[in-house]
């Protein structure tokens, strides 16, 4: 078979497929093959890349490091080819009614102010939006885009990134004057620190301490369950809080609330991504046009 005649998407699809239905026959189910032909598949990739992608076993189905990188290769390519495609497809009206699921902080700070011109673009458009921290399955919520923060872990999605933030550490004037400005990282432990009251990707408050970047570890005296709240909270003078920037960016221009130990901010940036399902045929023309919106006009700092 020439080059020419290789159907890379094709294979990639399919190696996808065997990765994410672990293993080949409910791969072959999802694709209406059989499992020799995507045996033979896969066989026929490795030897055509000249390395193996998968450890084959009576139990499981192992990647190899390479599996790994082409895996995820494949999954970015195959996005791109998709939104190519929907980028030159026919100018479909977008309509109907478009679920968006995300935090409270991005949906107050960032989506809110942008509606109204999101509107006035496209008026036969409604919109569902619903405010959580919590992490949910698009599918079970009914949910068409979830914007939620961090890399991309369950690869049935696809996502676009929006932009990134800092962090700040801010307390409230109020909280200041009664408790004192902590001056270094072990002045922490004598403040009262308002933290999240589920499991986050990365526990603790990254911090800089003696040129080195230390996760500390927070034991809140409040907890909550969005970062709203925590804001609220924080601008009553409950207590200090690690928040994204632009949640309080105007807080501190107003001088609601002041950064607190900026010599030990690592920095770090915190991502924002679309989310949405990326299998089960054409992306809706509503969901397309909110996602290239979003991509436009949303600025985080």
């Amino acid at each position: 078979m020439s080059r020419q005649d290789i159907n890379r998407s094709g294979e990639m699809e399919v190696f996808v497929s065997v990765v994410e239905r672990g293993g080949f026959s409910a791969a072959a189910t999802a694709r209406h093959m059989t499992p020799s032909a995507v045996s033979k598949l896969v066989a026929r990739l490795e030897t055509r890349l000249g390395a193996r992608l998968v450890n084959r076993s009576t139990r499981k189905l192992q990647l190899t490091p390479e599996g790994c990188a082409f895996y995820e290769r494949s999954i970015a390519i195959l996005a791109d080819i998709a939104e190519a495609e929907r980028q030159a497809s026919s100018g479909e009206q977008a309509s109907g009614r478009i679920r968006i699921n995300t935090s409270g902080s991005f949906g107050n700070h960032v989506l809110a102010p942008l509606v109204p011109a999101f509107m006035v673009l496209h008026p036969a458009v409604t919109l569902d939006i619903a405010h959580t921290d919590r992490v949910v399955d698009l599918m079970e919520e009914r949910a068409d885009v979830a914007i939620r923060t961090g890399p991309l872990k369950n690869s049935s999605l696809i996502a676009r990134k929006l932009g990134a933030t800092g962090k700040i550490i801010v307390a409230s004037p109020d909280y200041i004057s009664r408790h004192g400005e902590p001056r270094s990282v072990s002045d922490l432990s004598h403040h009262c620190r308002i933290g999240f009251s589920y499991a986050r990707a990365v526990e603790g408050w990254p911090l800089r301490e003696d040129g080195d970047t230390v996760s500390v570890a927070v034991t809140p005296g409040v907890q909550v369950a969005d970062g709203e709240a925590m804001r609220h909270l924080a601008l009553s003078g409950a207590g200090i809080a690690r928040l994204a920037a632009f949640t309080v960016r105007a807080d501190i221009d107003a001088g609601r609330l002041v950064p607190v130990l900026e010599e030990a901010n690592p920095r770090d940036m915190e991502e924002f991504y679309a989310l949405y399902m990326g299998q089960g045929g054409p992306l809706p023309a509503r969901v397309r046009a909110l996602l290239d919106f979003l991509v436009e006009h949303v600025r985080l700092w």
